[in-house]
């Protein structure tokens, strides 16, 4: 039996702080494997004139209530903070979890976010890459103890920079996200230690494929880079009307005027179903998304049930 790894993206949008804090401890207490929020600061999905909680704040109250699951950020917003300090704040989320954290990072995509709050965000996407590209070897140098400098002509000005205590982690690792296949990829190849990425079945095989390429180009062996992917919203119930029914109340608590479509909900057979080529592909690291009200019937559900019926398929 091979090992499925699952995660609970709990949404820090659309709530109030002591559900979000009570669903990590949940989801921990559950058995779930990781567990992650958004690092934004409107809400992403619906409204954005919406209550929201500051990612890392939460991510590090998580790791002082839990004591199993690895924690992050899915996936930090580079142009927010500046490398350096990134790893210096995952350092410090490590040795509160007691060696549990993980550096989420990627290019970030919501410029009416970063406008309002004053963030600069680069002149589009390729910029934004160039900008994680260079971050990326500060955060990993930081995190090793081989105190980073950032070249000549880098947007970063990191000199030296020392990292004192290292993280508990021997080898704390970076989850980069994103599925762009030109430079996105490319950089999980040469950097990351987990991707993450989605958009249905047929967009993962593809990416998957593309960062075959990357990884052979750049002589990685691509079984050191762990495969997750985001599930979307999951919904388990014993009726599947009742099932849809839940899932349509959660999207309009969150002012979504047209809830995601194909999308894991059901019975724990369906969603299983729905899940097995993610496994035969190699994702074994799925990570369901839950908006509050943080459903524990289905939290539940999927440790117990669905779990299990995708181990006997791996």
């Amino acid at each position: 039996m091979n090992e499925i790894k699952i995660g609970a993206l709990c949404w820090n949008q659309y709530t109030e702080w002591a559900a979000l804090l009570e669903a990590g401890i949940r989801a921990d207490r559950l058995g779930y494997d990781t567990l992650w929020t958004w690092d934004h600061l409107y809400p992403i999905v619906g409204d954005p004139h919406g209550r929201n909680y500051e990612g890392w704040l939460t991510i590090t109250a998580w790791a002082a209530r839990t004591e199993h699951a690895r924690i992050g950020l899915m996936v930090g917003a580079n142009p927010y903070r500046e490398p350096s300090l990134v790893a210096k704040m995952a350092t410090t989320l490590d040795h509160i979890s007691n060696g549990r954290a993980i550096l989420g990072i990627g290019a970030a995509w919501f410029e009416g976010e970063a406008h309002d709050f004053g963030f600069e965000f680069g002149s589009g996407a390729p910029e934004r890459l160039r900008w994680l590209r260079q971050a990326l070897p500060i955060m990993r140098g930081m995190l090793d103890g081989t105190d980073p400098s950032a070249p000549d002509g880098s947007r970063y000005r990191a000199s030296g920079v020392r990292n004192d205590p290292l993280p508990i982690q021997r080898h704390l690792p970076i989850c980069v996200g994103g599925g762009g296949e030109k430079v996105t990829l490319k950089l999980v190849a040469q950097y990351a230690d987990m991707n993450n990425i989605g958009g249905g079945i047929e967009a993962v095989r593809r990416k998957e494929a593309i960062l075959l390429e990357h990884c052979a180009a750049v002589g990685r062996d691509p079984a050191e880079i762990e495969r997750t992917t985001g599930i979307g919203v999951l919904v388990i119930r014993d009726d599947r009307a009742e099932a849809e029914r839940r899932f349509r109340a959660a999207f309009d608590r969150n002012r979504v005027a047209r809830p995601w479509e194909n999308q894991p909900v059901g019975t724990p057979e369906d969603v299983a179903e729905k899940l097995a080529p993610y496994v035969a592909l190699g994702y074994r690291h799925l990570i369901a998304g839950f908006p509050a009200d943080y459903d524990e019937e289905s939290m539940t559900r999927f440790v117990t049930e669905v779990k299990p019926l995708l181990e006997k398929m791996a």
